[in-house]
């Protein structure tokens, strides 16, 4: 799949808006689901970036809309931020300086693990994997940067 793509200031990388395309998984059940939006990285006051996912969702044949919003804060460098949700909790942290990195998040009795690979100015994925009692989900998450049209 290509190189990767060392990023040596993660915020700066991120800014801006991404077209997202998402699928989810049951590795129990065989089900697939598809998410199809826009995720767009604003300043905040104070350093960092929001990140706001919108789009539609789509399961067993049913679309809806769905959100999500992060928050991506500076963290011990500028190839670092600590992610984190919108009420302030930790999520993980992030190191795309060598332009991979990988994460875990406990929650409950589940485990999240993400992968993130950057593969070009313009081209970024996350993949998790969730595993735990009730959940065996796989999201795979494609990012490409919208350019202003002009």
């Amino acid at each position: 799949m290509g190189e990767l793509w060392p990023v040596p200031d993660v915020l700066a990388y991120l800014a801006g808006r991404w077209r997202t395309e998402r699928s989810v998984r049951d590795l129990a059940s065989g089900l697939e689901g598809r998410f199809e939006g826009v995720t767009s990285f604003d300043g905040l006051d104070g350093g960092g970036l929001i990140s706001r996912e919108s789009g539609s969702f789509t399961w067993q044949g049913a679309t809806r809309p769905a959100e999500r919003t992060l928050r991506y804060e500076p963290g011990s460098g500028p190839g670092r931020a600590d992610v984190r949700f919108a009420d302030g909790r930790p999520f993980h942290a992030l190191d795309l300086t060598t332009g991979h990195h990988v994460a875990d998040h406990p929650c409950a009795a589940d485990l999240y693990r993400g992968e993130f690979t950057v593969r070009g100015p313009d081209r970024w994925r996350t993949v998790w994997r969730v595993g735990g009692p009730a959940k065996d989900l796989l999201l795979t998450t494609d990012y490409l940067r919208e350019t202003p049209e002009g």
